[in-house]
């Protein structure tokens, strides 16, 4: 028996969340108006990314650059900043708070594959970023991980499990360094 057989992969039914249509014009909306608007047009991005489902809240600056999967997947609180390069690849939720900062080329990744499945089923999660949470540049965020209130990610980590709130944290996989405090 193979180990893989992507001959045999099925997407699931609903899976994406929407047509198959609307999800292409998406991403063709995507990449013509989101990505080519002037860095300071966020309002319009908001405005993209709320025709097509997002729940974007007030003062929430998200950067040209960023590159999101599906919109209808997509909730952000208010005063938050998604910053250059950011990747929401949200097969399944990712629910960010308020005063939220993702820095520039962070992946917050919800989908994954069942490797010991030969069919290599795809399987999606929800991440959710509570409040006043900063993801430093560059970090990597696996499907299903929460990262508490308050919380620092150092850069270059890579979250594989929970992170709890008003905590530091660096490394690959992250470790917890110490708490956080407002002197």
């Amino acid at each position: 028996m193979k180990l893989q057989e992507l001959n045999k992969f099925k997407l699931p039914k609903n899976f994406r969340g929407r047509s198959g249509f609307i999800v292409q014009t998406w991403w063709i909306i995507q990449s013509i108006f989101f990505k080519n608007s002037p860095q300071f047009m966020y309002s319009w991005r908001k405005f993209l990314l709320t025709l097509f489902g997002a729940k974007i809240g007030r003062n929430v600056l998200i950067r040209p650059s960023v590159h999101i999967q599906f919109p209808w997947k997509l909730e952000i609180g208010d005063d938050s900043w998604i910053g250059d390069e950011v990747v929401l690849y949200n097969l399944g939720n990712i629910i960010i708070g308020s005063n939220v900062v993702i820095s520039q080329r962070s992946y917050i990744c919800t989908g994954t594959h069942d490797y010991a499945k030969s069919d290599f089923p795809i399987i999606a999660y929800t991440n959710i970023i509570e409040n006043e949470v900063w993801i430093a540049t560059d970090v990597y965020v696996a499907p299903g991980v929460k990262i508490g209130k308050g919380a620092v990610v150092g850069a270059r980590s890579s979250v594989f499990k929970n992170v709890r709130e008003n905590t530091i944290n660096f490394g690959s996989p992250v470790k917890e360094v110490s708490s956080r405090y407002i002197k």
